[in-house]
């Protein structure tokens, strides 16, 4: 998704792309797999799923759970692309979190917040408090402070500032902020103070949740920037395989396919395609589920998150839980597919991410994998070529468009503009035509 979101960038801001692919479907890593008899290939089960599973055609499984934050970034990068055009999106119907062994709905508004069990009634109104001030908080604006430095004054101190308790602090941290482990409580509050907002006001566009998702699947995504790409003159190659990337004076002159050379200025892959110059970083396990019946405590919602926040089961960092179903056109008529996934911290990863695989009982299929994640240790400078970063564990993509931000500054030499990107596609199209 990184390469193609940035191909279709690159070929609004003039660039002469080609975009080679050695899979035969678009979107690699961030795929979703169709029909379902390629997804028992693809983790080698044996057979063929059986008749319950309805027809394979039917499916398109994510490799990689995710949804989309409605007010975050890559909803603004579709919007200002025009992307949206190609994409249809439905809203999550709620998102859950982890207490104690059970499942609570985090409240999506207030009267849900105050009939919620996950606080008492004093604390509910402290933490009304809380909202409120996030609410009103302008960086640009120290009335709004009330006494707390953005800069300095880290978020444990802000929990104290409104006495809220321990529990409360979980679920803030760990379904609003969407922090996945613990470390940020000792960080300046800003970065916090931002996330919470991000939660309320992608909230406030629909209200059953923050989160989109694109009807057929994730895989619809990088197909919508392909396009974009190839309406400003890219050129897309699927089945591509990739014998070389040829270097000369330490700078990357081209790509060696098939015994020709396409020759380049500037390169953008992923890992997978230069182990050398990239480092591991950890793991990810993810566990895609197929079930007949929607996730219990859920109110037979036929999407939903859930986040297990890492202090209710003893780990560092947060387990997830994405489910979505064939109202999104992913499945079969009456199926849901669950994704569990969760940072590896252990030798038994699979025992790691057991208490989401109790929630989601009887599993019907499962499919587990590890994936390594990388990190490039060749940030560009000198060999022109950008890696992307593996997709972490998260479940929305803020993390995924801070990587592409972050290799269009070193490509470009500038920050990433939305307004710019704006106005370069009037430029080539003029205002008429886009009309």
């Amino acid at each position: 998704l990184q390469e193609c979101i940035l191909s279709g960038i690159m070929s609004v801001n003039g660039k002469k792309v080609l975009h080679m692919d050695r899979n035969s479907y678009y979107g690699g890593e961030s795929a979703s797999i169709t029909p379902l008899e390629d997804l028992y290939k693809r983790f080698n089960l044996p057979g063929t799923p059986p008749e319950s599973m309805g027809r394979g055609r039917d499916w398109n499984v994510d490799l990689i759970p995710k949804f989309l934050m409605a007010n975050g970034q890559l909803v603004k990068m579709l919007l200002y692309t025009e992307v949206t055009r190609y994409l249809d999106f439905k809203v999550i119907e709620g998102s859950f979190v982890y207490k104690g062994g059970k499942i609570y709905k985090v409240p999506s508004t207030e009267a849900e917040a105050l009939a919620s069990s996950l606080m008492g009634l004093f604390e509910k109104r402290r933490f009304r408090k809380f909202l409120v001030y996030v609410a009103n908080f302008d960086e640009n604006d120290p009335k709004t402070f009330e006494g707390v430095d953005p800069k300095k004054t880290t978020m444990r101190d802000v929990y104290k500032k409104f006495d809220l308790g321990q529990d409360v602090i979980d679920f803030t941290g760990h379904a609003l902020a969407l922090y996945r482990t613990d470390d940020y409580l000792d960080q300046p509050c800003q970065e916090t103070i931002n996330r919470i907002k991000l939660y309320s006001e992608s909230l406030a566009r629909y209200g059953k949740s923050p989160y989109l998702y694109p009807l057929y699947g994730l895989g619809e995504l990088p197909q919508g920037f392909a396009r974009l790409s190839a309406i400003y003159g890219g050129t897309y190659m699927l089945n591509k395989p990739i014998e070389e990337i040829v270097i000369e004076n330490g700078k990357v002159v081209g790509v060696k396919s098939e015994g020709e050379v396409a020759r380049c200025k500037q390169l953008i892959c992923d890992p997978s395609y230069v182990a050398e110059r990239v480092t591991k970083v950890g793991q990810v396990i993810r566990v895609i589920c197929i079930l007949s019946h929607p996730i219990k405590n859920t109110n037979d919602a036929n999407s939903c998150q859930i986040i297990i926040p890492q202090n209710q089961v003893n780990r560092k960092s947060d387990i997830y839980v994405c489910m979505i179903s064939s109202a999104h056109n992913v499945a079969a008529q009456g199926k849901y597919i669950a994704i569990a996934s969760t940072t590896v911290e252990t030798p038994d990863p699979e025992k790691e991410i057991k208490p989401a695989l109790d929630l989601l009982e009887p599993i019907e299929q499962k499919f587990v994998s590890i994936s390594d994640l990388f990190a490039p240790t060749d940030l560009g400078t000198e060999s022109q070529i950008f890696i992307s970063r593996t997709y972490d564990a998260t479940t929305h993509f803020e993390t995924t468009c801070d990587d592409i931000k972050d290799i269009y500054k070193r490509m470009m030499g500038s920050e990433f503009d939305f307004e710019e990107m704006k106005r370069k596609k009037n430029d080539i199209y003029g205002e008429e035509e886009q009309q």
